[in-house]
């Protein structure tokens, strides 16, 4: 039994994990899978909430539609600010901790959306947003916790169940929000505000959920279960140890250039997606039906990904991640106005954008000291999503000078030093 610190220190203080036998670990594997699953529902759902009309509301309180595509940088924002400090913490006090903080900050920032929305502040919105959207740090963390206590050989599939669970957030999310809307009527608050105020609860009940239930905390379960060989002095766990970690290992450079690359083709081709679709004549439902399979791809066929990981190889699946996202901008970038071609060329990039995370998320792991672990995750999630913004901002500049065709192709150049590495990391093996 661990002893329960007084809160609300509670939330945020280490534990000293029990002892844990080997016939006790695969129960404790699946309850903490469960946990984990249930968490990334609830912040799915929470994310998918608030972003349906994120740009909406940014150009209700701006009053013009050119700075409602700030919203969506706002919130891309959020989780690259908090990925280092949430991995500093976790690196301390376990993910028990990291993942109440970013559920707690991403509750927050939604209340101050509602806000800044309530007193037609644009500013204020755009500070909330940020918060908003750093509670998805914790949907990318909690598929590294899948992994601090899976077998080596299943590691790929455990962090691939986790990242699935998002599917259900993220198809229920859009879906609430026009009831939520409503549901703020009468109360002040304007009704693209009301997804909010619905975001702000889950993400109370899912920080609820962690504090409680995530016990005991699987990293520190992890590191306290590891051989003396494997165990480090805390000076190991820092994030300036992270970064000496990921210099000194091939194999991690390799992963972290995989997640952040295929993140960054992935959230570049897609923002302007719709914007070329529009050009061509495509209306709202339509574009709606594509970006929906492009979300199908990313999450749904997560678990086929970490099969093949476990069973193939990274490497093997992270070269599928390069030609799966190389087809894609070649489909969506010749695609024109064929509208068809573009949806198979935006399922097609969610595939390689899954390949790529849960490959590259399971090498880093298994690349890195146990000790260095949560610093080095910490560093891809902040990496993946700064590159992610860049991508983003420029994505937009591309299509205006050159237009989407041209933007596949930048997309696709983003993949060479992925894959030079990954054939330099086969010939070294063979």
């Amino acid at each position: 039994m661990t002893n329960t610190p007084d809160a609300p220190d509670a939330l945020l203080s280490a534990e000293i994990p029990p002892p844990v036998t080997a016939p006790e670990l695969p129960a404790l594997r699946r309850r903490i899978q469960a946990v984990l699953i249930t968490s990334q529902i609830l912040g799915g759902l929470g994310i998918a909430i608030g972003v349906a009309l994120a740009a909406v509301l940014a150009k209700d309180v701006s009053g013009t539609e050119a700075l409602s595509g700030l919203a969506s940088t706002a919130t891309v924002a959020g989780p690259a600010l908090l990925a280092m400090p949430l991995a500093a913490l976790m690196s301390t006090r376990g993910r028990r901790a990291g993942l109440v903080l970013a559920y707690l900050v991403g509750a927050l920032g939604a209340c101050v959306v509602v806000l800044g929305a309530v007193v037609g502040s644009f500013p204020l919105l755009l500070l909330g947003l940020v918060g908003f959207g750093a509670g998805s740090s914790a949907n990318l963390a909690a598929r590294f916790a899948a992994a601090d206590l899976a077998e080596p050989e299943r590691r790929a599939r455990a962090i691939s169940t986790v990242v699935w669970a998002t599917t259900i957030g993220a198809v229920l999310g859009p879906n609430i929000a026009a009831p939520a809307g409503r549901s703020v009527a009468g109360l002040g608050i304007p009704a693209t505000a009301g997804p909010f105020v619905w975001a702000a609860g889950v993400f109370l009940l899912a920080a609820a959920l962690m504090a409680v239930l995530l016990r005991p905390d699987p990293l520190l379960t992890a590191r306290a279960l590891a051989g003396p060989a494997d165990r480090e002095e805390a000076d190991g766990r820092s994030l300036r140890a992270g970064m000496r970690a990921v210099r000194e290992s091939s194999r991690a450079r390799l992963a972290l250039v995989t997640v952040a690359a295929s993140h960054t083709a992935m959230v570049s081709i897609m923002s302007m997606t719709p914007v070329a679709l529009s050009h061509h004549g495509a209306g709202i439902e339509l574009i709606g039906l594509v970006i929906s399979g492009h979300i199908a791809g990313m999450y749904a066929f997560s678990p086929v990904m970490g099969w093949l990981s476990d069973r193939l190889g990274r490497l093997s699946v992270i070269g599928l991640a390069v030609g799966l996202l190389s087809v894609a901008a070649l489909l969506a970038g010749t695609a024109g106005p064929s509208h068809g071609r573009t949806a198979v060329g935006l399922f097609v990039l969610g595939l390689g954008w899954s390949a790529g995370l849960v490959s590259g998320s399971a090498l880093l792991t298994d690349s890195v000291p146990q000790a260095a672990r949560a610093a080095v995750q910490g560093l891809s999630d902040f990496t993946m999503n700064t590159a992610a913004g860049i991508g983003g901002l420029m994505a937009g500049l591309i299509v205006a000078e050159a237009g989407y065709g041209w933007l596949n192709v930048v997309g696709a150049c983003l993949l060479l030093p992925m894959a030079a590495l990954a054939v330099r990391g086969a010939v070294r093996r063979a």
